[in-house]
């Protein structure tokens, strides 16, 4: 029996690009335990994967706002109560910053992490034990997989399984909205402005949708999201805003979805995570260190100045639209 502590805490997309870690760590060891750190707004997507044992939600995001209260104080001792009530084999922090350092210093266990050189936080690799210099320029899926097999002393040459499978009941406003209907899924918000797609080709990308059969749900967080969404979906025939939703209602949707296409945002790593059609759209990052990272059917466009055409996200998703197609004849 061995026991494994993973920190990774946040963002979203960086979170699912861990979830092959616990697949790769539960196939050299069946019997393992497998713990979990985790950012309190992310906890659902650990949860997701049947072979972690144990989510411990932290909220340094929100403690760190609210050092002069006391009920702040009372949450960090508890969750420094959880993390020492075991003693792990492994502590792997996959993240390579000061606060996920930190979290390792305080669990109990021989901690391991991202060498100086290459920690996104240098100041991090004080907190470690044992150090490893993982290319900076590999994908973050791998990277993450690589520094637990140098940890863990396995040969990393496993296939890439992320494990994880969302409900299979859609949100009760996605069963009324769309009546049994075919969907995709339009991914069109994300965290900075020079990320987003113009609206008009999201609005022309939708009508080419629709003209295969397929409505398009948006989901929209924020304010800003949403009205942004409404504007677009407006200009779309049938297409449907999703209110509010969880990331488990969210990863419902998607995996229910015909196809998903999203900019660089996390919600596009877990439909990648998902297996489903996924094309994303990069306009100022690099696709091949941080884009959808999966099988045949993750599909990454663009990158850094570059705008992709609607034309050219229906072009790859022509294969997958057409087995569908076949698979209704």
């Amino acid at each position: 029996m061995r026991s494994v502590l993973l920190v990774k805490t946040s963002s979203m997309g960086d979170v699912i690009h861990n979830l092959p870690v616990v697949s790769d760590l539960r196939r050299i060891w069946p019997q393992a335990t497998i713990d979990w750190v985790v950012e309190e707004s992310f906890a659902e997507i650990p949860r997701l994967h049947p072979e972690v044992h144990k989510v411990i939600p932290v909220a340094i995001r929100r403690w760190r706002k609210q050092l002069g209260q006391a009920a702040t104080w009372r949450e960090m001792r508890s969750a420094s109560a959880v993390l020492r009530e075991n003693y792990y084999d492994f502590i792997i922090d996959t993240q390579g910053l000061a606060k996920s350092a930190l979290i390792s210093r305080v669990a109990q266990g021989l901690r391991c992490g991202y060498a100086r050189e290459v920690a996104r936080e240098p100041l991090a690799a004080l907190a470690y034990d044992c150090h490893y210099v993982i290319p900076r320029n590999a994908h973050a899926v791998e990277r993450n997989r690589w520094l637990a097999a140098a940890a863990c002393e396995y040969a990393q040459d496993l296939p890439l399984r992320y494990g994880i499978h969302a409900p299979d009941a859609l949100p009760a406003w996605a069963t009324a909205g769309l009546q049994d209907s075919p969907f995709a899924v339009l991914l069109t918000a994300t965290s900075r402005d020079d990320k987003l797609w113009p609206e008009a080709h999201w609005i022309a990308l939708g009508h080419a949708l629709r003209e295969q059969g397929l409505s398009c749900v948006l989901p929209a967080g924020n304010p800003a999201e949403r009205t942004r969404a409404e504007r677009i979906a407006a200009a779309i025939p049938h297409a449907l805003v999703a209110p509010p939703s969880r990331l488990t209602e969210l990863a419902s949707l998607m995996q229910a979805a015909q196809a998903v296409v999203g900019v660089d945002t996390g919600l596009s790593h877990l439909a990648a995570a998902l297996d489903r059609p996924i094309v994303a759209i990069a306009v100022s990052t690099d696709p091949a260190l941080t884009g959808v990272h999966g099988g045949p059917r993750t599909m990454n466009l663009g990158g850094i100045g570059q705008i992709p055409e609607p034309a050219a996200v229906m072009h790859a998703l022509a294969p997958h639209l057409a087995a569908r197609a076949r698979q209704q004849a």
